[in-house]
């Protein structure tokens, strides 16, 4: 029951996603982030399988650390987004990976920008999208509410309306949502929104 979305804002651009490690009628844990941090200026919200989700993103990520390496200068989003296309497209003829993406990011010369990538290596920009069994929520709220010219107070609000009724209208909805922001300043992470917390059991 996986639910990730994100928007575009005025100078910024941000990705929620569950936190939910869930595996057939069983819940394992509920603080698992599901949005990595690429680079200062460059966030990746991914579904799917969780050993596909882990090993992609975990690959895009050192990828584009190297060619920063290598070249003395970062990917911007869009050439992050067509290398990471390009990676899921390669894949998908050998062995294909079960995941979905939204990369968010911020370039100085373009702004804000986002992206939809599926398992099967489409790519879009995009101003907001969702994977997930929330997206039939999430994108119907967002189809309501969103406008290209949202302050972050404003997105938030209507990330809260989307966790609201994802919570309110799934019949097993995820209970724990992280948020995620990359505007000028960097990615980092902005928040929680939280209804259970991982008990912490101290080994005997």
């Amino acid at each position: 029951m996986e639910c990730v979305f994100g928007l575009v804002g005025k100078d910024f651009a941000l990705v929620v996603a569950d936190t939910s490690a869930v595996h057939s009628i069983l819940v394992h844990k509920s603080n698992e982030d599901k949005i990595m941090i690429l680079d200062s200026h460059k966030l990746m919200g991914a579904s799917g399988e969780p050993g596909d989700r882990a090993q992609f993103t975990e690959y895009i990520q050192k990828n584009v650390a190297l060619y920063q390496f290598r070249n003395g200068i970062p990917l911007t989003t869009a050439a992050a987004a067509n290398f990471t296309r390009g990676e899921l497209a390669t894949a998908l003829r050998k062995n294909p990976y079960s995941v979905n993406i939204i990369l968010a990011g911020y370039d100085e010369e373009t702004g804000p920008s986002l992206y939809y990538l599926d398992y099967i290596a489409t790519l879009h920009k995009v101003n907001n999208t969702a994977f997930g069994y929330g997206s039939y929520f999430s994108l119907s709220m967002m189809d309501r509410y969103y406008r290209s010219d949202m302050s972050v107070e404003e997105a938030i609000d209507l990330v809260d309306k989307c966790i609201i009724e994802i919570r309110s209208r799934l019949v097993v909805a995820p209970p724990n949502f992280v948020i995620k922001i990359v505007d000028k300043d960097g990615a980092r992470e902005y928040a929680w929104r939280e209804t259970v917390n991982d008990a912490q059991v101290s080994a005997v």
